[in-house]
């Protein structure tokens, strides 16, 4: 299955921990197919007033959706990624936005990812890597959805991840 995950930093190095996202992800095999540009985006939902380095992934893979959960986390942890407040500043975040057509309702996570669709930090670069995936709610695509955002927050594309 195609599963869609959105990367974040905010903190540190924000280059260094996208990176270390990447090659997390890699190391777990969810090797990514298809990488966005780097995408500079005020902070939404964050009590620090740093902005944001975001970037989406398309990885394939045969795993179930509490499995790519916890590769997730363990990539954040390694890289990090402390949970001791809500909305708190983050090395890494990863967050898993679709995994095929799965509809997910666990205690857990969400499929797809409930707030996505009204996010422009992660539909401006999913749109650059996947414009034509379509919300199963709505019908409508990345594009349009992204196109239809009430959400004014300023965002600019910086570009590919330098590689190392």
């Amino acid at each position: 299955m195609d599963a869609y995950i959105a990367l974040g930093s905010n903190l540190g190095d924000r280059r260094r921990y996208l990176q270390a996202g990447l090659d997390g992800l890699r190391e777990v095999e969810l090797e990514p197919v298809t990488v966005s540009s780097v995408w500079e985006t005020e902070p939404v939902d964050c009590t620090s007033p740093r902005w944001f380095w975001n970037m989406t992934v398309k990885v394939r893979t045969t795993r179930d959706p509490l499995e790519v959960l916890d590769l997730l986390m363990g990539i954040e942890r390694r890289a990090g990624r402390q949970r001791a407040a809500d909305k708190a500043p983050r090395t890494l975040d990863l967050d898993l936005l679709m995994l095929g057509d799965l509809a997910v309702q666990h205690e857990r996570l969400l499929l797809p990812h409930p707030r996505m669709w009204r996010r422009r930090f992660v539909l401006e670069p999913l749109a650059e890597i996947e414009p034509e995936l379509v919300n199963p709610t709505t019908g409508r695509t990345v594009k349009q959805e992204r196109d239809r955002l009430r959400d004014r927050t300023r965002v600019r594309r910086l570009g590919p991840l330098a590689t190392r």
